[in-house]
């Protein structure tokens, strides 16, 4: 309890000087759609929370299937909530598409921590993510997502978007969902009050996370 109420205390004091957002994939800002500022997304039926403004990224960053990957912020998580990496195949180049329909599959999450409760993407800098060996190669919207349950029933999407290419793969076909869609208003994963009662579990919102 006495961390809970430490991270509490953190969490509102960061509220009050500012919020974060997602840069750079392993350091480079060119492959990342960078939002217009560091605000979130309070709506989750909005087009903004597929990759937050409509910014554009002038590179493409290469990589091969089974690569790790860490997308990187401009801070530290401080704001207690789940984080998730999805990733989705343009149907040809990534730089000029919108990642709209249902093309999104989950490759990654950071869930809850049970006594004391926190998240485990608290306090990192970044959310490192393995690129599954088994997806074709091409090119794809990487999504980074954080989402801030601080103030019960008003969730925060830190969300941006990255550019790469795999090569190598395979052809695995996982499951998709598209964003926005992907998860209710009312889904209680994210309508909870995180501090009263404390929870004693907690499911990840969204999809399952493929691991192919």
């Amino acid at each position: 309890m006495k961390l809970l109420t430490v991270i509490l205390s953190a969490g509102l004091f960061s509220a009050v000087n500012g919020h974060y957002t997602f840069t750079n994939i392993n350091g480079n800002r060119n492959v990342v759609r960078q939002p217009a500022n560091n605000s979130p997304v309070t709506d989750v039926t909005s087009t903004q929370v597929r990759c937050n403004s409509n910014a554009q990224a002038s590179d493409v960053l290469t990589v091969a299937a089974g690569s790790s990957l860490t997308f990187g912020l401009d801070n530290t998580f401080y704001h207690l909530g789940p984080a998730a990496v999805y990733m989705a195949k343009a149907p040809s180049s990534v730089t000029s598409w919108d990642g709209s329909g249902t093309v999104w599959f989950k490759v990654a999450e950071w869930g809850a921590t049970f006594n004391p409760f926190s998240f485990k993407d608290y306090n990192l800098s970044g959310l490192q993510f393995t690129v599954p060996r088994s997806i074709s190669a091409g090119q794809y919207l990487v999504r980074a997502e954080q989402i801030g349950l601080h103030v019960a029933g008003a969730p925060q999407f830190y969300v941006s978007c990255g550019q790469i290419n795999v090569t190598g793969g395979g052809s695995a076909n996982p499951s998709k969902v598209a964003i926005p869609g992907y998860i209710s208003k009312s889904d209680p994963s994210i309508t909870l009050n995180i501090y009263n009662p404390v929870p004693t579990a907690y499911r990840v919102p969204g999809p399952s996370v493929f691991s192919g």
